[in-house]
């Protein structure tokens, strides 16, 4: 009987360290926003042996198991931008028949997460809410031992808060969950999220969720892990400066020779940590104490997290060597008043050149190893100074060291968890696929369409409505085609050709109201969206509209761009539906038209020549009065004056005839 309440005893105070292990997990740092991070208080000591066994025996199984590089993996592709969006997202698609969603990537979150359809509070987003009635084969995962229950003590329930102040909450489902068509990994039965509250920026965002990479049972890697079905290990590739995208792989690839590593103490905290030791700017170390950057919860690596975040000593020394070295540029005012922002003006918009301007920093991690970092890794572009940049590295309110997703731009990511290390690999991530040598891989980079026209049925994804099949298909619908741009391709102009099933008595009237719409759905001005031509084909109304840059920009960048085209594309603009259904029948991009000198300053010279003109003729017109006032002045004197003696003349004298 002892024994038996030994062993009841000792189960409870396991699963007690597994539910703060899960409840810790799910906490993550500040993503985007720019305020100092401050971490939640739940993590157990880094000697604490309760923490260790608690996952122990977790990892222990996996190391058993696995076989490197021998499991398939999913390789998909990433979009949207850093700085622009402030995160970056991929397509998962969950249900039978699959329905798609946009998450943010996040290695800091251990839940993956959709609005459902029944929420109570959540915002607008970029795809529809997840139907689970509509879905063959999804189940609420009922309430167990290993979950939190709702108020009935039906099914589980989750619950995440975040420091930025916002929160997600709702209810367990178990579905099938796809990963696209460039996937090894068939699609798979895993728990997600299904919310029914969300607040803060998850209410306001535009992604439709989080996809959650930490370390968890409920998160998407370990359920795989778990399933055997991958490797434990996962890499994400940020997209550069002005490119954004990207690519991601879940399951083990082999790495690059050159690809250095750090160490990640997974007992230390649920937080993916590197051990870094060492700052260097240009070549010479940071003058500050070893323990710097292992304090608290030592360097965290959050890809949910847009900058990176200094412990105040670290980045007054970080901050005084940047500015001395860039000591040839003019310090500048941020772009927004709210935040003193260190900002430099005059290094050009070529972001290639950069290195010229701005020093190298480097990275140096315990093993001796280091990252070395370019400016586009520690800058951000200013929004309304061309040419200037801004420090993305900023002070934390916190003693823990925080890198966020600018740090690891360009820059493949390895999350080797298997072995409990961290590789770090400079590259293109536009070029990721050609460069690690793998045939067939999805192109990485956000992707801009060539420019030529290119037919693009939508909707995208169509299903016979007779189909008998549980398992949705393992090929889920992919963006757009194989063909990148070169990163140098700089768009000028998006033109598009829209089929509404609506007569052209109808549509002509809300011509305008119908851009401001479009405008609307894909984020940019209303300005940006012209009307160019209507014409009626069969029972159909055809407009045919075109997207320029915005008015203090000459071109579109290519993740705008990617995000343009992908949204019509895939029929994710949704308008009224006053003006009826509609299909993407044709579009085409055109490259930045480089203009000549003349073109570019001819109303410059103009204004120029007649502002000269206007100053020339005043300037003469003053002179010709004054000169005229002095000639007249004189032919007067003044009286009394003496003047010169002239002799009369002689009187003509009278004819005595006219006398």
């Amino acid at each position: 009987m002892t024994q038996t309440w030994s062993l009841l005893i000792s189960a409870i105070v396991i699963l007690s360290f597994v539910t703060i292990y899960s409840s810790s997990a799910s906490q993550i740092p500040n993503r985007g926003v720019r305020r100092p991070m401050i971490f939640p208080l739940y993590f157990a000591s880094p000697k604490s042996s309760g923490h260790r066994q608690a996952i122990e025996g977790s990892y222990w199984r996996r190391h058993l198991k696995s076989d490197p590089y021998h499991h398939p993996n999913a390789r998909m592709r990433l979009y949207d931008d850093l700085l622009s969006n402030g995160y970056y997202t991929t397509r998962l698609w969950i249900g039978t028949p699959p329905q798609e969603f946009a998450l943010i990537v996040d290695t800091g979150s251990t839940v993956t997460y959709v609005p459902c359809s029944d929420c109570e509070h959540c915002g607008k987003h970029q795809d529809p809410r997840f139907q689970p009635d509509e879905s063959s084969t999804y189940h609420p995962v009922k309430c167990n031992m290993d979950c939190n229950c709702d108020h009935d003590g039906v099914n589980c329930v989750y619950e995440r808060r975040y420091a930025e102040m916002s929160s997600s909450s709702g209810v367990l489902g178990e579905d099938i969950i796809s990963f696209g068509n460039q996937s090894e990994v068939v699609p798979q039965r895993a728990v997600f999220g299904c919310e029914n509250v969300e607040t803060g920026d998850l209410y306001s965002q535009r992604a439709d969720g989080i996809m959650g990479l930490g370390r968890g049972q409920l998160s998407i890697v370990d359920q795989l892990v778990d399933k055997n079905v991958i490797n434990d290990s996962f890499s994400l590739c940020y997209g550069g400066m002005h490119v954004g995208g990207g690519a991601m792989v879940l399951g083990g690839i082999p790495p690059p020779p050159d690809m250095v590593f750090s160490r990640s103490d997974p007992y230390r905290s649920p937080y993916y940590n590197i051990e870094l030791k060492e700052i260097h700017v240009a070549g010479k170390p940071l003058k500050l104490s070893p323990s710097t950057f292992d304090r608290k919860h030592g360097t965290v690596l959050d890809s949910g997290t847009t900058y990176a975040y200094l412990p105040e000593e670290a980045f007054v020394a970080f901050r005084d060597a940047i500015i001395k070295k860039s000591h040839n540029l003019k310090q500048i005012h941020g772009p927004d008043p709210n935040y003193n922002d260190i900002c430099f003006s005059g290094a050009g918009r070529d972001v290639s050149q950069l290195s010229k301007a701005f020093p190298e920093v480097d990275m140096v991690f315990s093993n001796g190893q280091k990252l070395s970092l370019t400016p586009e890794n520690y800058l951000f572009q200013h929004t309304k100074v061309h040419g200037a940049y801004c420090l993305g590295i900023f002070r934390n309110g916190d003693s823990t060291t925080l890198l966020g997703g600018i740090i690891v731009r360009n820059t493949l990511v390895t999350y080797d968890r298997e072995n409990e290390k961290i590789g770090f690999w400079k590259t293109n991530c536009s070029e990721l696929w050609k460069r690690l040598h793998i045939p067939g891989a999805p192109a990485a980079a956000p992707i801009v369409p060539t420019p030529k026209s290119v037919s693009a049925p939508a909707p995208v994804v169509s299903y016979n409505n007779n189909t008998t099949v549980g398992m949705p298909p393992t090929v889920a619908p992919s963006g757009l085609p194989q063909e990148v741009l070169p990163g140098e391709f700089q768009v000028g102009l998006i033109t598009f050709d829209m089929s509404f099933s609506v007569n052209y008595s109808n549509m002509k009237p809300n011509f305008t109201e119908l851009a401001e719409f479009i405008a609307h759905e894909l984020e940019i001005n209303a300005s940006q969206v012209h009307f160019l031509n209507f014409f009626s084909k069969g029972n159909h109304s055809v407009i045919r509209w075109a997207i320029f840059p915005a008015e203090s920009a000459t071109y579109i960048s290519n993740s705008t761009a990617m995000s343009i085209i992908l949204q019509l594309k895939e029929h994710r603009v949704h308008l009224p539906e006053r003006f009826g259904s509609y299909q993407l029948v044709e579009w085409k991009v055109e490259p930045q038209i480089k203009r000549t000198w003349w073109e570019q300053h001819f109303w410059t010279v103009v204004v120029g020549v007649i502002i000269t003109l206007i100053l020339g003729l005043s300037t003469f017109g003053v002179w010709f009065v004054w000169k005229w006032r002095q000639n007249a002045v004189g032919t007067y004197k003044p009286i009394g004056a003496r003047v010169p003696e002239q002799e009369l003349q002689q009187l003509t004298l009278i004819s005595s005839s006219q006398a």
